[in-house]
């Protein structure tokens, strides 16, 4: 019996801890992309998490491993974002979907919630090896899904044709968000839609 209650209470702790692990975690990858990296600061990201800044040495070893696991977190979560879009178009439509939801207005604007690549793409060459290395990981989850949403082409071509994209999203979502005029904000967007949606092997008008 001792031993059964023993294990409950392990158990319990083990749950608790797991909680309190997610709730910094998803704290920190909304702050990143809010304030970046250099804005980021443990006591703020405990405060939000709803914990003491000195429980925070119970989950990470340093303000970088938490930043590494908030890079990654983040970047599942964009992903995550874009795999359901493109699942819930048709295949030949998919594409297309997605860089739409990648250049709406509400994309532009919920930098807290969106894409960590546009928040914090300029920061990351200053970023510590396992921060970086979390990111980029990520980066190359995206590459990948945008690659086999071209099955026609060989692999190669592939891969390069999602290199490009993902760099003109990327790109243009910075520029869009850092302009303060709204017309030149949507004229970038839809600059980008027309000249990389293009059916392959046709070229654009």
């Amino acid at each position: 019996m001792m031993t059964v209650m023993r294990n409950k209470t392990t158990n319990s702790r083990s749950l608790t801890k797991e909680a309190s692990h997610e709730r910094i975690v998803t704290a920190a990858a909304r702050a990143i992309r809010r304030s970046g990296y250099d804005g980021t600061g443990v006591a703020d990201i405990m405060k939000e998490a709803g914990l003491t800044h000195g429980a925070f040495y119970a989950h990470f070893e340093s303000r970088d491993a938490m930043l590494a696991k908030a890079a990654d977190h983040a970047g599942a979560e964009s992903n995550a974002l874009a795999a359901q879009v493109l699942a819930a178009a048709p295949s030949d439509q998919a594409l297309q979907a997605l860089m739409q939801v990648y250049l709406s207005k509400e994309h532009i604007e919920g930098i807290e919630t969106g894409c960590p690549i546009s928040a914090l793409g300029s920061e990351m060459p200053r970023q510590s090896p396992e921060v970086r290395h979390a990111a980029t990981s990520r980066i190359k989850e995206m590459i990948g899904l945008i690659a086999r949403q071209f099955p026609d082409l060989e692999p190669q071509a592939a891969h390069e044709r999602a290199l490009v994209t993902v760099s003109t999203l990327v790109g243009t979502l910075i520029l869009a968000r850092a302009v303060n005029d709204p017309t030149l904000s949507q004229s970038l967007c839809d600059a980008s839609l027309k000249s990389v949606v293009v059916p392959v092997g046709k070229p654009s008008s």
